[in-house]
């Protein structure tokens, strides 16, 4: 794979606009003087593999990236058993639906629960 280009020096920070945490984490990171490279996955479309590779990274399944609870999912499907592929093509309609913020840097990748996780990586 290797599709996402990743650096010690800087974080690279996928992330909603619209997400309270995921605004938080940037406001703390920037306080906190962290480069960012900051991608906002409602304007920029993520390729299937880098869909894939965030999935792997941070030791998951590419279903297990959906938040099953977000209304954008609950609303529009039910629970389902599908292939990596429709979880990667569900995302890709509806970016709204992954888990985020996920950070970067280097070699290690986490999924931002708090805003102060940041500090983490």
């Amino acid at each position: 794979m290797g599709e996402i280009a990743t650096s010690n020096r800087q974080i690279t920070l996928f992330y909603s606009s619209k997400s309270v945490r995921a605004k938080q984490t940037l406001a703390y990171a920037k306080a906190e003087g962290l480069p960012i490279l900051e991608i906002d996955i409602l304007k920029t479309k993520l390729t299937g593999t880098q869909i894939a590779e965030l999935a792997e990274k941070l030791h998951l399944k590419i279903e297990d990236l959906i938040n099953q609870e977000h209304p954008a999912y609950t609303s529009h499907f039910e629970h389902h058993n599908f292939s990596s592929n429709d979880w990667i093509k569900m995302i890709q309609h509806n970016p709204k639906i992954m888990k985020q913020p996920i950070a970067l840097r280097g070699d290690v990748t986490i999924l931002v629960e708090t805003p102060t996780d940041i500090i983490k990586i």
